[in-house]
């Protein structure tokens, strides 16, 4: 079904993978919200910043070349 869509509509398609994207992102920012650090937000909105930047850095096996 995706692959027709993909293949006729492509703006349709564009259209529908960003809003599952968001909507992905809206999920973890919720679920960060609810377990990590509840009641702490400037400590949690470090943790998430640091465990982001760890993440990224391992993703890219800690090279930043390129990025900018």
């Amino acid at each position: 079904m995706f692959k027709h869509i993909k293949k006729n509509h492509p703006n349709l398609y564009a259209v529908l993978f960003g809003v599952s994207i968001i909507m992905f992102w809206r999920g973890l920012w919720g679920l960060m919200d609810l377990y990590l650090f509840p009641g702490h937000p400037v400590v949690s909105y470090a943790a998430s910043a640091l465990l982001g930047l760890l993440l990224l850095l391992l993703i890219t096996d800690f090279r930043l070349e390129g990025l900018g």
